[in-house]
């Protein structure tokens, strides 16, 4: 029980106040209500039952007369005092609702609170989300302890751009369907795919990775906060959603209902046991379940007036459905009767009733079932437990100090219990005995006893003895007993203290002794014991017994009875205060010793029986009737002080109003609308859903007060719809519930049975299923708000399957698919047009705030933001625009990539729907791109990464990649992608031309400035048409075999012009021994080395045709450098006959020759005269060396150098061959000699070194001029002179001879 708080008083002052000056309406009676329809009269309480939508007034009564007043003033106080009114009327009204709840938590027998529903996240505020984003983007500046990688930080980023800062989110929270798990959930989903692309690491799964980033995803967004508070906070608030407590239902609903904790208390603690005890007592599980027999007896009332004067009925769809009606209310309480007995009352007790009518409403079906209901003695079972405590005897002084005393107890027809031993000097104990017994009237005897002394004596003695009857309204406390002394015992005044708790069975409602006289039972005037027992929820019974006796003598079977105070009866003697129970065809009469007794057994009985009178003690009825009596009663309980005090506040009338006088249809109404409106405004992301206490209270509101499902759905229905309406986001599943519940019952197939459909209900359904219909044609349309990211999971495709059902003609017969088809078709084609126009808006807003901060004007001063927008808009150029629409294409992009992502599975029963609904979006883009390539400058390629943008993200897309858009995108592009190409021919060409035209053949990466500068562009040309991946593969493969024959014939011409100035270097360089090969020869077969490595990749096709093309190419590149080769070395024999002809000035028989030969002899006497013509070997020496080491430094290719010194090689070794061979018939000179054999060694040496083969080496021409040397050495040994040292010997080793 609640006690009152001070501050209660000074709300009674301020209640108190406010009744002085609006009087309160006077209570009228009024005409019970059937269930379902208002009545015309004012309902008991002085409140009215207002239509639907409308607020009702008070009955009666009026404010405090005005006083005069102009006529201006006049209309001001009659307005204040109509807002006075309504304001007091509709407290008035939630107070009576709230007592009404209040019987609901106080004794369910109908529901429970559900603990099967789905938990709820916390719901995510403005504040909250503002934090969020906060704490990640200090995580991107790089401000928070968190380490990452790369790939999560760009993660991060995304999730951030693309989700925390989305208008989309904001109004998600806005409409509080945002919780946090929802904010992981697409975090989750949003780095899946970047995980599942990341390359394979050893040791690492992708798993692992996934767990990493959502344990930092986590710490981000929970900050600095504690988890382990974090934990608590949630497991708490967790709990509070599971269950709660009556207490805390009872304060749930004091804030739905908007009452005063001082009213709460007033209503609770009035009069517990008081004058309006009998109406409310919410701690007392009897008063509560007779209160419900009380309201199913008035329905059945109800019920039974209509059936029988033909009272008002509902307006229902047919005539034919009044006397279902009459049955389902009929039925409807029987159900509740059979769930009120299915309650527990006792342990004893299994006697049940399956479907009982009371008695005011028996009809002649009911009597054939009376003996079937009638009560047995045997039906009635008791079940006692007593405690008998032994404290002490005194006045014990006939016995010896140290004698040995003991007590033993029993309850008569049980076993006996005996305490310890004590000396008869202090015969103390505190002993306890428990006992149990199923006779209500026991008889408990408490023996003494001593041990015999005697050595004969076979049993103790006993000195005195003690028998009481207790019953459970005995004192509990230890009282002194006077004991029956035994012969021969000299103590007469013997006493014993003891105490004797005899507690109530559960089932046991009321007992003592009352006098009583029946017709039936009890014929005779006497005072007997009674006991009320309650056999089950509906039964009860008076029952008297007799001591020591189990079963009861008589028994009164109370249904039907109604008991009632009465006067004194004439010619009864004994009793003071009478009360009766009568039924049609007996009275029974009962007195009590005691007035407040007597209270106490008619408040029990009255319970028991279910009556609707209420019987009033006559003393509280001359209280009442007494005025001017206001002096307060000191004496009175202080549950007398509440019931005072709620009358004073005007609560009795809530308290003692019958509910069945009330339209708790309209009531339900009122409590679920502000029952949803607390839930949406909590701290859960609910949808709508109410907590499993608010639906464990509204479900007991219905069973209890019969509102009808329907009309419950129906309400619920229109309340989430206009929350939805107004932006709030409702699970569709939860509408889906209540809309399929409400058609069943408008076509007449509901589950439990219940056939009768109103017209109320019937046009109400109607007018929702419209509103609904219309709700879920807009939800559909703006999907991608609605549900961004697919949130909350599931909703859409709920969403779509409701609609569906929405559409069905009835609950049996499925809607046509294409009828279905055809809406969802048109409201995604008007999907599209929103998402299209909400997305160039945001583009625009985008761009002007980016130009906005670039605007030099914006610099100087932000006040100007409003000008500089406007003045950047009027001058957009071409390029702007350009850029602008790359920025939108990309954005349309991301819609359709995320309508894919988070959309796509909604809508796979219709998937080619969503197909159409893309084109149509990309087709609205698409006037956007042609506008804007429209106004591009002739020959400007800075469009193609539109295509490119746009044609990558279609042509992985199966259903998009040659559809309406992407057709026209190729048809749009493809002239532009024909002319860039005929262009770029054109300008390669040209500078090819003026390339080699100014070509200094000076190393450049692979080759020459020319050839390298063609090869790129070729190349770039390539990537370029390459990267566009052109989807229509015949022109794709067109472009392929232009662009690889283009490249063919200019590297043909490359390869054409090198040769010829390859050849016309070689012309202009010297044919003696001072030639060095120079550079720009070695850079030119670097070109025929780069061209045939980029024919490779520039000029190769998987065709046939082009295959034999590249070939030709090959081998043009082939020939041109054979023959560059070729040219090469036949400028090396050149220089090599050069070297010969000088030698031919030796030969024997010439005049030179002997000049030569005299001039050395003569010279050798006087001076050192160095070899002659060894300067002309050296010098041929070093050009072969020198143009060896060039040629294997600079040329790239190894093939051509080593083909290129074979040749050489070779060509020189025939040409000495072929001299000498001329020269068979003479003699070679001695110089001739030296000059050859120093001139075969080196060679030989060095080109072994620079890796010729031993077979191209030793050539059968080498072999010749080897052995003519190593001849005509042996001959000019023996000569004068001699060969001073230079000999063919070992020419095959390293020597330096």
């Amino acid at each position: 029980m609640l006690d009152p708080s001070s501050s209660e008083e000074e709300g009674d002052e301020i209640l108190e106040v406010k009744r002085k000056e609006v009087a309160a309406p006077k209570s009228v009676g009024g005409a019970r209500l059937s269930p379902g329809r208002p009545s015309d009269g004012h309902a008991v309480g002085g409140l009215q039952p207002r239509a639907r939508g409308s607020a009702s007034g008070s009955s009666g009564g009026g404010g405090r007369p005005s006083s005069p007043s102009p006529s201006e003033g006049s209309d001001k106080e009659k307005e204040d005092l109509g807002k006075m009114q309504r304001e007091e009327a509709e407290r008035k009204k939630r107070l009576q609702l709230y007592v009404f709840v209040m019987r609901c938590i106080a004794y369910p027998f109908n529901a429970k609170q559900p603990t099967d529903m789905a938990r709820r996240q916390q719901k995510i505020n403005k504040q909250h989300l503002q934090t969020v984003k906060d704490r990640f983007q200090a995580f991107l500046n790089g401000e928070t302890q968190i380490v990452a990688d790369e790939a999560f930080i760009n993660a991060v980023q995304s999730y951030y751009e693309i989700f925390l800062k989305s208008d989309r989110v904001s109004r998600m929270v806005q409409s509080g369907g945002c919780s946090a798990s929802d904010s992981r959930e697409v975090f989750k989903k949003h780095i899946e795919k970047r995980v599942r692309s990341l390359p394979e690491i050893d040791g690492l799964s992708k798993e692992t990775v996934l767990s990493s980033w959502i344990a930092k995803f986590d710490t981000i967004y929970r900050g600095e906060e504690d988890p382990r508070k974090h934990q608590q906070r949630m497991t708490a608030t967790a709990a509070s959603e599971l269950i709660l407590s009556k207490d805390q239902l009872y304060e749930m609903f004091q804030q739905i209902l908007g009452i005063k904790k001082f009213e709460h208390q007033l209503l609770y603690n009035a009069c517990q046991l008081g004058m309006w005890s009998v109406f409310l007592q919410l701690d007392n599980p009897d008063e509560q379940a007779a209160q419900i027999r009380r309201e199913l007896d008035g329905r059945l009332q109800m019920a039974d007036q209509i059936a029988r004067h033909g009272g008002r009925f509902p307006r229902f769809a047919s005539r034919e459905m009044e006397p279902m009606f009459i049955e389902e209310l009929r039925s409807s309480v029987n159900l509740l009767m059979a769930n009120l007995e299915s309650m527990p009352v006792s342990k004893g007790g299994e006697f049940k009733l399956q479907k009982l009518k009371r008695g005011h409403n028996a009809s002649i079906m009911d009597m054939g079932q009376e003996d079937e209901n009638t009560l047995s003695k045997s039906d009635v079972v008791l079940s006692f437990t007593l405690e008998v405590v032994i404290v002490e005897v005194q006045g014990l002084r006939s016995l010896t100090p140290n004698r040995i005393v003991y007590c033993t107890m029993e309850v008569e027809g049980g076993h006996k219990l005996q305490t310890d031993q004590a000396e008869a000097s202090k015969p103390i104990w505190g002993t306890q005995g428990d006992f149990t017994t199923t006779q209500p009237l026991p008889a408990v005897k408490v023996k003494l006893f001593t041990e015999s002394t005697g050595v004969l004596a076979l049993e103790d003695k006993e000195l005195g003895k003690v028998v009481l009857h207790p019953t459970p309204n005995s004192p509990k406390q230890s009282e002194l007993h006077k004991m029956t002394v035994s012969k021969g015992c000299p103590d007469n005044d013997l006493r014993i203290k003891l105490a004797i708790r005899m507690d109530k069975p559960q089932n046991m409602k009321h007992c003592g002794y009352l006098w009583a006289i029946g017709k039936i039972l009890w014929k005779r005037w006497k005072k007997r014991y009674f006991v009320l027992v309650q056999v089950s929820q509906y039964t009860f019974a008076m029952c008297s017994y007799r001591e020591k006796k189990a079963e009861p003598v008589e028994l009164l079977q109370l249904d039907g009875y109604t008991v009632d105070y009465t006067d004194p009866q004439p010619g009864l003697d004994g009793g003071r205060t009478f009360f009766n129970a009568v039924k049609e065809g007996d009275t029974v009469i009962f007195a009590s010793d005691d007035e407040q007794d007597r209270i106490l057994w008619v408040q029990a009985m009255y319970r028991a029986t279910g009556q609707s009178h209420k019987p009033v003690p006559p003393t509280q009825v001359q209280k009442l009737n007494s005025k001017g009596s206001t002096a307060p009663q000191l004496d009175a309980p202080i549950s007398q002080f509440y019931a005072d005090r709620a009358q004073k506040h005007g609560m009795d009338e809530f308290i003692s109003a019958n509910p069945c006088n009330f339209d708790h249809g309209l009531l339900f109404e009122l409590v679920q609308r502000l029952t949803l409106d607390h839930r949406l405004n909590d701290s859960y992301s609910c949808l709508g859903w109410f907590s499993p206490g608010q639906v464990f209270v509204l479900d007991e509101y219905c069973a209890r007060y019969g509102v009808r499902g329907c009309h419950r759905h129906l309400c619920y229905l229109s309340d989430l719809l206009e929350r939805a309406e107004n932006g709030a986001m409702i699970d569709p599943t939860l509408l889906h519930y209540s809309f399929a519940f409400c058609a069943s019952h408008a076509h007449g197939n509901r589950p439990d049975g219940i056939g009768t459909v109103t017209e109320e209900e019937k046009e109400h359904f109607e007018e929702i299923k419209q509103r609904l219909r219309g709700l879920l044609e807009n939800q559909i349309t703006h999907f991608r708000y609605c549900f961004p990211f697919g949130r909350p999971e599931g909703a859409l495709k709920a969403t779509l399957s409701l609609f569906e059902r929405v559409l069905m003609k009835d609950i049996v017969t499925p809607v046509p698919q294409e009828e279905v088809k055809a809406v969802i078709h048109e409201c995604l084609e008007q999907a599209a047009l929103v998402n299209y126009q909400r997305l160039s808006e945001y583009a625009k807003l985008e761009g002007k705030k980016r130009e906005m901060y670039e605007h030099p004007v914006f610099c100087l001063a932000s006040q100007v933001m409003d000008l500089t927008i406007q003045n950047v808009g009027r001058l957009v150029t071409p390029a702007k625009k350009l850029e602008d629409n790359i920025r939108l294409a990309e954005l349309v992009i991301e819609v359709l990539q995320q309508n894919e992502e988070h959309h796509a599975e909604a809508f796979a029963w219709w998937s080619d729907l969503m197909v159409e609904h893309a084109e149509t979006f990309l087709c609205l883009y698409s006037a956007d791109m042609d506008a804007t390539l429209e106004v591009q400058p002739p020959d400007s390629w800075d469009s193609f990464p539109v295509f490119q943008l746009l044609n990558d993200f279609m042509r992985m897309d199966y259903n998009l990649c040659n559809g309406k858009f992407h057709r026209h995108l190729q048809d749009l592009y493809a002239p532009l992608v024909v002319r860039y190409v005929d262009l770029m021919e054109s300008s390669i060409a040209q500078s090819i031309h003026r390339g080699f035209q100014r070509e200094s053949w000076e190393p450049f990466n692979n080759g020459s400035g020319t050839s390298e500068d063609l090869f790129w562009k070729l190349d770039a040309l390539q990537t370029f048409i390459r990267d566009l991946h052109w989807p229509e593969e015949e022109f794709s493969k067109h472009l392929e075999t232009r662009l690889k024959l283009m490249s063919s014939d200019m590297i043909e011409s490359c390869v054409k012009r090198t040769r010829v100035a390859f050849e016309a270097k070689l012309q202009k360089s010297s044919r003696a021994t001072d030639f060095r090969v120079p550079q720009s020869i070695c850079t030119m077969f670097n070109v025929m080395v780069d061209a045939r490595a980029q024919t490779a990749k520039l000029c190769a096709v998987d065709l046939g045709q082009e295959r034999q093309y590249h070939s030709q190419i090959d081998d043009l590149i082939e020939e041109t450098v054979k023959e560059m080769i070729t040219l090469l070395v036949a400028k090396f024999v050149v220089i090599l006959e050069s070297v010969l002809a000088k030698l031919s000035r030796y030969d024997e028989g010439t005049l030179f020759s002997s000049f030569l030969s005299f001039t050395v002899k003569a010279a050798s006497k006087y001076v050192d005269v160095p070899k002659p013509g060894m300067d002309v070997a050296d010098g041929y020496v070093t050009f072969v060396r020198h143009s060896q080491d060039m040629l294997r430094e600079k040329v790239n290719e190894e093939v051509y150098i080593e083909r290129l010194f074979d040749q050489w090689y070779t060509s020189t070794m025939n040409l000495l061959g072929t001299w000498l061979t001329d020269r068979m018939d003479l003699q070679l000179h001695l110089h001739q000699l030296k000059i050859l054999i120093r001139v075969v060694k080196k060679k030989y040496r060095d080109f072994r070194l620079q890796g010729v083969l031993d077979s191209t080496l030793n050539s059968k021409m080498y072999e010749t001029v080897r052995n003519r040397l190593t001849l005509e050495e042996a001959t000019a040994s023996v000569r004068e002179g001699g060969m001073q040292g230079i000999t063919m010997r070992d020419s095959d080793e390293d020597g330096d001879n």
